[in-house]
């Protein structure tokens, strides 16, 4: 039993503060029984009380609220304070997202890929807590946005400033996948899991997607891919430079946007993770959640609790009054509560 950081050991001592009142009610009804009624006593009842009287009252009341502070002493009053240790055996998570030129496409309406794809991994970032997130962005070339990092401010606002064309343009999905694995590099994280998000095939940078997967295995490193895009022709914006007014225009036609589904489920696969596919922002949503309940924390948490006694001032007080209600008494103030 409890209220906030206080709490009573043994609370049902508590009815045992009902003597303090049944004492004055029994010295009523004792009082009362012995009276003998004349004409006229009602005015005189009605009459204020000297100070005689009421100091005659004094030895029950006294009596009465020293029972009711025992009971409450005997109730043991603690004030409690809690220490929690946390002890968490997290994930390190690294989301590696394609910016290159194809997720400008615009089939995940009203966004393009890119767009969509950042607001699900802030959705993600948001509900991962307890554990490392970082970010690397990839096309031509490849990108560290943010380490692993505990810090979902910083990770959501450097989320928020990736933008198409940062880097050169292409494809680079052994670079993406090698970047995030550096930044894996010196976790001790009981788990290590890369999401690898892209909408294309291997087509630019230095590494190869089959070394970067046999160092990912190496490295015990789990690599979900998401492939992303509806495939066929899609909507692309593409900007347009008049020769005459030298004014740019935003035209949209469709192009083929070829994805390598084989090589996602082979790095996948050959890791240990999944593949899965993307064709629009409810499977993408849907995919995220599902690697978030494929890589939970355990999380153990210890709380001590430490409580300092209150009752001592309490049982002097009630000695005190019972002490000074009993000389009272013997005094010659004998008159119960009218």
């Amino acid at each position: 039993m409890g209220w906030g950081a206080v709490r009573l050991a043994e609370p049902w001592w508590l009815l045992a503060g009902l003597l303090g009142p049944l004492v004055l009610l029994a010295a009523r009804l004792r009082q009362g029984s012995r009276v003998v009624l004349f004409p006229g006593v009602a005015r005189l009842a009605q009459a204020p009380k000297s100070w005689r009287v009421r100091l005659r009252q004094l030895p029950l009341l006294a009596a009465a609220l020293g029972l009711m502070l025992a009971a409450l002493a005997q109730a043991r009053p603690q004030l409690g304070a809690v220490k929690e240790d946390l002890t968490t055996r997290g994930v390190d998570v690294v989301v590696s997202l394609d910016v290159s030129g194809s997720m400008a496409a615009e089939d995940f309406q009203p966004q393009n890929r890119l767009e969509v794809a950042k607001e699900v991994v802030a959705e993600f970032v948001r509900r991962r807590t307890h554990d490392r997130v970082g970010l690397v962005i990839f096309s031509g070339q490849s990108l560290t946005k943010a380490p692993p990092t505990t810090d979902t401010a910083l990770l959501l606002r450097q989320l928020d400033d990736v933008k198409l064309r940062q880097l050169p343009d292409g494809t680079a999905i052994g670079s993406g996948l090698a970047t995030a694995l550096t930044r894996l590099r010196r976790s001790t994280a009981r788990s290590k899991v890369i999401v690898l998000v892209t909408d294309g095939a291997n087509n630019a940078g230095e590494i190869d997607p089959g070394t970067a997967t046999d160092l990912a295995r190496a490295m015990e490193v789990r690599v979900y891919t998401v492939g992303v895009g509806r495939g066929g022709e899609v909507p692309m914006p593409f900007e347009i430079r008049d020769p005459v007014s030298g004014r740019t225009y935003v035209r949209t036609r469709n192009v083929q946007v070829p994805i390598d589904e084989g090589l996602l489920k082979r790095i996948a696969a050959q890791t240990g993770g999944e593949f899965f596919r993307a064709t629009d922002p409810d499977s993408l949503r849907a995919i995220f959640d599902r690697i978030d309940q494929l890589e939970k924390s355990e999380i153990k948490v210890s709380a001590f609790r430490r409580y300092r006694e209150l009752f001592p001032p309490l049982l002097v007080s009630a000695v005190l009054l019972l002490a000074g209600g009993g000389l009272l008494w013997l005094s010659g103030l004998r008159v119960a509560p009218a």
